[in-house]
């Protein structure tokens, strides 16, 4: 299964540096020295980390198939990724992947519908829902509204009025 691990942001510098955007939470083994990571550019569908090197808050990392400013500029936007089987999320911790694609339902077992996309915002994040009639809802992801997330699905307990008709 892939992870993403970053989106690859501006140039840095003339030798093919690139800025990070990083999307996990070990950049220091996902972009160490000979490390492969997939890559959705149209002409790079792998590439090596040559060089990481941490700056500041954010990542630089240079790969071995870019070898100038001109290279990296043409990756901007590109998602980096990384084929894993290992997943040591615990009882409380999933994976964007792992949730999307699940059946919401009520505590008592009705369908609210299908979780659609994880919305990641700097207060919580929000679980958005697509009701069978085709509405996006979006759902405060707190114990209190989520109480429970399984293989099998998502129990959405939601305030009145949340998921009747009108906008989300």
């Amino acid at each position: 299964m892939l992870l993403t691990v970053a989106v690859i942001g501006g140039a840095q510098g003339l030798r093919g540096h690139v800025r990070l955007l990083v999307r996990t939470d070990d950049p220091t083994s996902r972009f160490r020295p000979g490390v492969v990571l997939v890559c959705d550019h149209p002409s790079h569908s792998a590439l090596t980390v040559a060089e990481a090197r941490h700056a500041g808050a954010s990542w630089q990392v240079r790969f071995a198939e870019v070898h100038d400013r001109s290279a990296a500029e043409e990756l901007r936007g590109a998602i980096l990724s990384i084929e894993t089987d290992e997943w040591e999320s615990g009882a409380d911790e999933w994976y964007d992947h792992e949730i999307v694609g699940l059946p919401a339902r009520t505590p008592a077992g009705g369908p609210l519908g299908d979780v659609v996309a994880v919305e990641h915002g700097s207060a919580q994040d929000l679980l958005v829902v697509r009701t069978p009639e085709g509405r996006e809802v979006r759902v405060p992801f707190v114990g209190a509204l989520v109480p429970r997330v399984a293989t099998d699905g998502v129990t959405i307990d939601p305030p009145a009025g949340l998921f009747e008709g009108g906008e989300d």
